[in-house]
């Protein structure tokens, strides 16, 4: 009885050619290859392999190793959603391989979609045939890389991996751990989606802190901006200015009374706008 199991490398032995497959030597028993898989090899080479369970319910090889296994984590991009079951994602096989739904948050906007990637392992089910795993905080807590303190006020780009009310936990390409606090987003991102983070703080166990909210300086430019928008499609005046209630100001712009002050401040520094009698317009 074979002791090499669906999900893990092994390196093989070609027995034989039989028709359009290599005939291996798993353990004293066969298993088959397709030869377009690897042609220039011999009998009597050894070669290896990716073992998973095929459609029929056999032990198979391939020659196209995937990026990660049973034993180990790695990215994986989505291909598809279906709904009722999940995710397909590739792994860098011949096949793909399914994230069950029940690994996902409950609301579908957050979802992982077409493009995303996912950190994760490959378990296999009491029959061998493999499905994808997301990689729990446990492993990333023994795992991740310890980063430094030159990485502050940095731009990194980092996926998330686990998504919590009070904030988003994500992982750069090398493995990066950042917490991004709920207060340091607008908009929650989806697991497995790319985002640019500033790093805001490095902590002594070599974790991130971070931010998707731009910088404050560019923050007022994309305020003040909004708010020349506004005054543009109002005939170049409106009834806002410092002295508005930050309840009219968080209605009609979204922003902070505070944010809604620098904004102006900028504007009226740059001659682009005055304020009087209650009313702000916009200089010709």
């Amino acid at each position: 009885m074979t002791l090499l199991q669906s999900g893990t490398l092994a390196t093989l032995e070609i027995l034989r050619q039989e028709g359009s497959r290599w005939v291996l030597n798993a353990a004293g028993e066969e298993i088959f290859m397709n030869v377009s898989e690897a042609p220039d090899l011999k009998e009597q080479q050894t070669v290896e392999v990716f073992l998973y369970i095929n459609r029929r319910g056999e032990l198979t090889a391939t020659a196209q190793l995937p990026t990660l296994t049973v034993d180990t984590f790695g990215w994986a991009k989505v291909i598809r959603l279906e709904r009722e079951e999940g995710a397909y994602v590739d792994i860098g096989a011949s096949f793909e391989v399914l994230v069950n739904r029940a690994d996902f948050p409950q609301m579908k906007n957050l979802w992982p979609q077409p493009g995303d990637q996912l950190y994760m392992t490959l378990r296999t089910d009491p029959g061998g045939n493999l499905f994808g795993r997301l990689v729990t905080e446990e492993r990333v807590q023994e795992h991740f890389t310890i980063a430094d303190e030159e990485m502050y006020n940095q731009n990194v780009k980092a996926r998330a991996y686990r998504l919590l009310p009070v904030g988003s936990f994500l992982l750069t390409e090398d493995i990066k751990r950042i917490f991004v606090h709920e207060t340091e987003r607008q908009h929650e991102p989806r697991l497995g989606e790319e985002v640019d983070v500033r790093i805001i703080g490095v902590r002594d166990d070599g974790t991130l802190n971070g931010s998707l909210l731009p910088r404050k300086q560019d923050r007022l430019q994309t305020d003040g901006e909004q708010i020349l928008l506004y005054l543009e499609q109002s005939g170049g005046k409106m009834p806002f200015t410092d002295k508005s209630t930050p309840e009219e100001i968080d209605e009609m712009f979204q922003m902070s009374k505070g944010a809604f002050k620098r904004a102006l401040g900028t504007l009226m520094r740059e001659r682009r706008i005055v304020q009087q009698d209650g009313w702000t317009t916009l200089k010709s």
